[in-house]
C-alpha cells in the first residue's frame, strides 16, 4: 500500500511538473505571438503585399530579423543590404540549434521541422527546464503557440494596415525593437555581454545618419569581436598579470 502511494505521488508530481511547463510555455508563446500584428502592419506600411508579409512570417519566422528587413526597406535601403542585416541577426538561431540539438535529442526525421521553431523564446523556455521531457514539452508548446499566433496576427496586421494608417503615429514602428530589447535585456548578465550590447547600440544609432539603411546593423555586429579582443588584450597586460599574482 505504501509503495503504491509513493508511485501515485510521483506520477502526480510529474503531471504537475508537465502542467507548469505548459503554462510557462503558453504564457511566453501568447505574449510574443501577439506581436506579429505589429510586424504585419509595419511590413504593409513598408510596401509589402499581404502575401509577401505572410510569406516572411511563415518561412523566415524570426521576429527581429523580419523587423530589421522591413525596417531597412521602409527607410529606402537596398534590398540586398536589408537582407544581409536580417541574415546576420538570424545567425544566432544556428548557435541556439547546436545547444538544443543535444538537449532535445529528437529523431532525425523530426529535426528539420523542429529547426523552424528554433528562436529566442523556444530556446529560453527549453533551457529553463530541468529534464529532457520538460525541455521537449516547453520547446514544443512554445514553438506551436508562437508560430500559430505570430502568423495569424501577421495576417490580421497586414490586412488591417490601411485602417491603422501611418504606423509611426501609433508607435508601431518601434514595436519590433521594443519587443527584441525586452527579450534581450534579461539575458545580459555579465559585464562582457553588457559591453557588447552597449557598443552595438552606439555603433548602430551613431551610424544611422551617415550610412545607408541596413548597413548600421552590419557594422554593429562587429561589437562582439571588438569587445572580446579588448577583453583579451586587457587580461594579457603585464600589470594585470602582476596584480592577479599578488591577489
Amino acid at each position: 500500500m505504501e509503495i503504491q502511494t509513493v508511485v501515485m505521488d510521483a506520477d502526480t508530481a510529474e503531471r504537475k511538473s508537465d502542467g507548469a511547463v505548459v503554462r510557462d510555455a503558453l504564457g511566453v508563446g501568447v505574449a510574443v505571438g501577439l506581436s506579429g500584428f505589429a510586424f504585419g502592419v509595419t511590413a504593409a506600411g513598408a510596401g509589402l503585399t499581404v502575401a509577401q508579409t505572410c510569406a516572411l512570417s511563415l518561412l523566415v519566422f524570426t521576429g527581429a530579423s523580419q523587423f530589421a528587413l522591413v525596417g531597412a526597406l521602409a527607410a529606402g535601403g537596398n534590398p540586398l543590404t536589408a537582407a544581409a542585416g536580417a541574415f546576420f541577426l538570424g545567425v544566432r538561431n544556428a548557435f541556439y540549434g547546436l545547444r538544443l540539438s543535444q538537449m532535445l535529442a529528437l529523431p532525425r526525421a523530426v529535426r528539420p521541422f523542429a529547426a523552424q521553431w528554433v528562436i529566442d523564446e523556444t530556446t529560453a523556455v527549453a533551457l529553463a527546464q530541468p529534464t529532457r521531457r520538460a525541455t521537449r514539452i516547453g520547446f514544443t508548446v512554445t514553438g506551436v503557440t508562437v508560430y500559430a499566433l505570430w502568423n495569424l496576427t501577421t495576417f490580421l496586421g497586414a490586412l488591417g494596415a490601411d485602417a491603422v494608417g501611418d504606423t509611426r503615429r501609433w508607435g508601431l514602428d518601434a514595436a519590433g525593437p521594443a519587443v527584441f530589447l525586452a527579450l534581450l535585456a534579461p539575458m545580459l548578465r555579465s559585464t562582457t555581454e553588457r559591453a557588447v550590447a552597449g557598443l552595438a547600440v552606439v555603433l548602430g544609432l551613431g551610424l544611422l545618419p551617415v550610412l545607408p539603411a541596413g548597413v548600421p546593423v552590419l557594422v554593429a555586429s562587429l561589437a562582439a569581436p571588438a569587445v572580446l579582443w579588448a577583453r583579451g588584450r586587457r587580461r594579457g597586460t603585464p600589470s594585470e598579470a602582476a596584480e592577479g599574482e599578488t591577489r
